[in-house]
């Protein structure tokens, strides 16, 4: 049997570049090497695109954009090819890829630019398609369509760049703080502030901005942040739900990646009940964002029992500690079945 041509797209254009590395080092120890022929694609934090041929060690240490033997490429725009191309000194080469792995956070990689890009040239891919990614990474109109399907979000307002400062301000006096100012569009915690009070919104805005030409101010949820791992297209599989325990602050960068003062229970510590309302609710998410292969829904459960749509990763964290192949494992779906699931999802599509 002829393996799969399998091209994993790494790095990127983006303040996540690092965590996309990490990610695909675990995606691409787990693939089955009987079933899957990898194609290693690299993107440079400038937004090169190479193609890799050395081993992950160089990945995980972000070395592998100096090894000599990296061509530059690009995705064949010919529908009918499914081909990368890359080009040597006086000659390209082209490769036949079965199936695309984007392993990309935030910017320029889950937010529908890449998507469409494969979208436009033909070729499967695993994960959302160009309009749910889309979707998903702008927090404001997440909000809007999870608000219209009947779910609670956070009060909150949208500001643009353009507005004044001032103005901005005086939009949040309906809020009640803390505040949390975000970009609109990114992901990993950049660029999120905590306002406990109307002095400290002023730089908090400025911080979000310096991210985003869109930013969303919202109240604070009270009580705690849980997780739903879904998977599928048609059929879905919904993983164990987690827990999320802050002992300070809020889960920002450093928390996702440290753990320093926070903790993640899976699963989580609920009543089963609870746990049911809440994968129902990210199932109604993830059809609601027009959600396919695979995504992180992420809510809050306030103390009062009530379930507040946070966002949805449409590629979310993927090494072999990451929240989402936790909470499939906790179901019984090992690392490599979940990879063995998205690329079949991907050749159906």
């Amino acid at each position: 049997m002829l393996k799969k041509k399998i091209a994993v797209i790494f790095g990127g254009c983006s303040p996540e570049y690092e965590v996309s590395l990490n990610s695909a080092v675990s995606v691409v120890e787990n693939l089955n090497g009987d079933l899957y022929e990898v194609v290693l694609v690299g993107i440079t934090k400038e937004g090169n695109w190479f193609r890799y041929f050395g081993g992950t060690e160089d990945i995980k240490n972000d070395t592998w954009h100096l090894d000599k033997d990296c061509r530059p490429v690009v995705f064949s725009p010919d529908r009918n090819s499914s081909a990368l191309i890359e080009f040597c000194e006086n000659r390209f080469v082209t490769t036949q890829i079965d199936v695309v792995f984007p392993v990309l956070h935030g910017k320029n990689g889950e937010d529908g630019t890449v998507q469409g890009l494969l979208e436009l040239a033909g070729i499967p891919f695993v994960g959302c398609d160009t309009l749910s990614s889309s979707l998903c990474m702008d927090k404001d109109i997440a909000h809007k369509i999870a608000q219209t399907a009947g779910v609670r979000v956070p009060p909150s307002i949208t500001a643009m760049k353009y507005a004044g400062i001032e103005e901005i301000i005086k939009k949040t006096e309906t809020l009640r703080y803390p505040l949390f100012v975000k970009p609109a569009r990114a992901g990993s915690s950049f660029g999120i502030t905590r306002a406990g009070k109307q002095e400290e919104l002023y730089e908090a805005v400025r911080e979000a901005f310096k991210h985003d030409s869109k930013i969303v101010i919202e109240e604070g949820i009270e009580g705690f942040e849980v997780g739903c791992a879904i998977l599928g297209n048609d059929e879905l599989i919904i993983g164990e739900v987690d827990e999320i325990e802050l002992q300070q602050g809020f889960f920002d960068y450093n928390e996702k990646y440290t753990l320093a003062s926070s903790k993640i229970h899976m699963p989580a510590r609920i009543d089963l009940r609870t746990a049911e309302r809440i994968r129902e609710t990210a199932l109604k998410l993830y059809k609601a964002l027009c959600c396919k292969g695979f995504a992180r829904v992420d809510m809050f459960l306030t103390p009062a029992g009530n379930i507040v749509f946070n966002e949805i990763n449409t590629i979310p964290g993927f090494t072999a500690h990451s929240r989402y192949p936790k909470m499939l494992g906790g179901i019984g779906m090992s690392f490599g079945e979940i990879l063995d699931r998205l690329i079949s999802l991907a050749q159906k599509d």
